[in-house]
């Protein structure tokens, strides 16, 4: 049920020729774990192979492992190199040559790529025909969804060899999938699906070997997620519903909503949530959060509606004070580490200021004294529609810097306007906007000198979707 920050992206396919048995044993759907625990996982490395005439199971875990890296993440949908969910900018690379399990797994990914949507359409028939009673977990319609499958893996293939990038992703996803009301007991249907599709389009690759590695894998990724989920499960809701009080539409495409959930919602300044409206059941969407988290528990965000985006549009469009929406975990790590005295450098494209302006504002509460430099990047003068806001907060506090970057003609990239200030050695780099800017960004802060383990954003490959 790879969702890669959406609806539940469930991987979903029988296995060409089975019988319609399960080739995934049913995962434990509550493991003992206490409310503060973290679930134990299994590193990749020690998947065992399968016995000789068995099916592959995982092995036991032998040590809980702690990302090395704290993941970041982009604001509203994009596509890169498969970075990761909250993975900071390129990710690390092993000097250790691809376990077989992996050189496979990306050998079948290499070749059903370019057949992709004929395979997640394979998958989601099989999954529905097989497993009708998971229809209802998923949108009316299933347009977008089917991206988003083969997005969450091609990432999750991505760093199979990559324990700390994947077990952080697979966490996320797990607790995510709580809100479309999914159980353990759902993820071995979905394992038989993919299976099934994969050894169907990728016959050319496919052979014992590679089911054998693909049913380790899964079965390992599907009980971190369902591990994950079960310690979720026990310190915050699935959901929070959170009533629209303040609509202010700063132009003829982007609002500011600000909304009172019905409980506490714990997050960190630089995080998101995914939001879910009453006119779209099912159809779940990540903003990130456009203020530090306040005392009187409101949250506010940004949106801008983009052509057939369901969610923006009825966000932007449609919604008003009193209407009630449905507010997902938070997530990401974006955020600021204030152990640190490195200045803060920040890119903020279009709606992407909206966390920038968050990190500000918890920096400010705090009393920092650190340097942030602000650019705010859009295409015309009208489309920076929060810069009065920034602007009060630079005449509050003399170590805020705002520039404002207007690209009038498409041709001044965000990201180049750095080039022109600095030094910034001493600064870590925080991003977030459109893709392209994001990934130009990328290259332009590392052309500056800034270590890629101190450049923060969004997690790229989420942005592809999110932003409708």
């Amino acid at each position: 049920m790879f969702e890669a920050r959406h609806t539940m992206d469930a991987p979903t396919t029988t296995s060409a020729g089975n019988d319609g048995g399960s080739w995934f044993t049913t995962p434990h759907s509550q493991p003992p774990v206490q409310p503060s625990a973290e679930p134990p996982v299994v590193p990749p490395a020690a998947w065992q192979e399968a016995p000789q005439g068995g099916r592959p199971a995982p092995a036991e875990p032998r040590e809980r492992i702690r990302p090395t890296e704290e993941p970041t993440r982009l604001q509203e949908g994009t596509q890169a190199p498969y970075s990761g969910p909250g993975q900071r900018v390129p990710p690390q690379r092993s000097a250790q040559a691809a376990s077989p399990d992996a050189v496979r797994i990306r050998g079948t990914m290499a070749e059903i790529g370019p057949i992709a949507d004929k395979v997640t359409s394979y998958f989601y028939a099989l999954l529905f025909v097989r497993h009708p009673e998971l229809r209802s977990l998923f949108p009316a319609a299933m347009d977008t969804q089917r991206d988003r499958l083969l997005k969450a893996l091609l990432t999750a293939a991505e760093h199979i060899d990559n324990t700390p990038v994947l077990v952080e992703y697979l966490r996320n996803l797990g607790r995510g999938h709580r809100k479309y009301g999914t159980h353990a007991g759902h993820y071995p249907a979905v394992g038989e699906c993919l299976i099934g599709a994969l050894s169907k389009y990728a016959s050319a690759v496919w052979d014992p070997e590679t089911e054998a590695a693909w049913v380790r894998a899964y079965t390992t990724m599907s009980q971190v997620m369902i591990d994950a989920a079960a310690v979720d499960e026990l310190r915050a809701p699935a959901w929070w519903h959170a009533e629209v009080v303040a609509h202010d539409l700063r132009t003829a495409d982007v609002a500011i909503l600000t909304v009172r959930p019905d409980q506490p919602y714990p997050f960190l300044a630089g995080q998101y949530t995914s939001l879910e409206t009453p006119w779209w059941p099912r159809v779940w969407r990540h903003y990130s959060f456009a203020s530090a988290p306040r005392s009187d528990g409101l949250l506010t965000f940004h949106v801008k509606a983009v052509p057939a985006g369901w969610v923006s549009n009825a966000l932007v469009h449609r919604a008003r004070p009193g209407d009630v929406i449905r507010l997902g975990p938070p997530g990401g790590s974006m955020t600021v580490d204030h152990t640190r005295n490195n200045g803060l450098l920040c890119l903020g494209g279009g709606t992407g200021i909206a966390p920038i302006k968050a990190l500000v504002e918890d920096l400010a509460e705090r009393g920092s004294r650190r340097p942030v430099e602000v650019f705010y990047g859009a295409r015309t003068d009208h489309d920076l529609y929060d810069i009065d806001t920034l602007l009060r907060l630079q005449q509050s506090h003399p170590w805020l810097a705002v520039r404002a970057v207007v690209d009038q003609q498409a041709h001044l990239q965000l990201p180049d306007a750095i080039r022109a200030y600095g030094p910034w050695i001493e600064y870590d780099a925080y991003l977030s906007g459109p893709p392209g800017m994001i990934r130009n960004g990328i290259h332009a802060l590392r052309d500056v000198g800034i270590p890629a383990h101190r450049i923060r954003h969004d997690s790229v490959e989420e942005l592809v979707v999110a932003g409708d």
